[in-house]
């Protein structure tokens, strides 16, 4: 869930300060960054590291960009936790990744592998009833998905930034 969770952060249409999205992640206090040699600090540490780490392989080598899914008992990829840290990601600035949401942008369909495997607070779907055939393989496009997504944002999230 977290490596979903800090994909979104590293794809998505806004730079966040760390504070905004770490604290949620860890629920954690902002005061727990001034207080270096604590849990807490180790936790912030590895999330930053894991951070870099995927916003380094998406901006050198996009196609070597695997999503850290859990696997069933039997062996399947259980891709469902990673999407929700993705989507739990998404909602810190939903606003903001609303054009994406609306159906009828043609880019819609980027989160689509995504969203399937999503539930809101209430356990719906945010794209509707699931259909059970797109679901079986839709996690092989999550690596696509993510990079087509960060390239779509790529001229906004920078212009916002300057």
């Amino acid at each position: 869930m977290l490596d979903g969770y800090v994909a979104a952060i590293v794809a998505g249409p806004v730079s966040m300060s760390p504070l905004d999205w770490i604290c949620p992640l860890l629920a954690i206090d902002a005061d727990a960054f001034n207080h270096g040699g604590t849990p807490e600090f180790a936790a912030i540490s590895a999330v930053a590291q894991r951070h870099n780490e995927t916003s380094n392989v998406l901006t050198t080598a996009p196609d070597r960009f695997e999503p850290m899914h859990q696997r069933k008992a039997n062996g399947d990829v259980n891709p469902g936790p990673w999407c929700q840290g993705f989507y739990t990601a998404m909602r810190l600035r939903l606003s903001a990744w609303a054009p994406l949401l609306d159906a009828s942008n043609v880019n819609h369909g980027l989160l689509l592998p995504i969203l399937l495997h999503c539930r809101d607070d209430q356990g719906r779907s945010p794209l509707g009833p699931p259909r059970v055939d797109f679901l079986r393989n839709a996690y092989a496009d999550i690596p696509a998905a993510v990079e087509a997504t960060r390239q779509h944002w790529m001229p906004i999230r920078y212009a916002r930034a300057r």
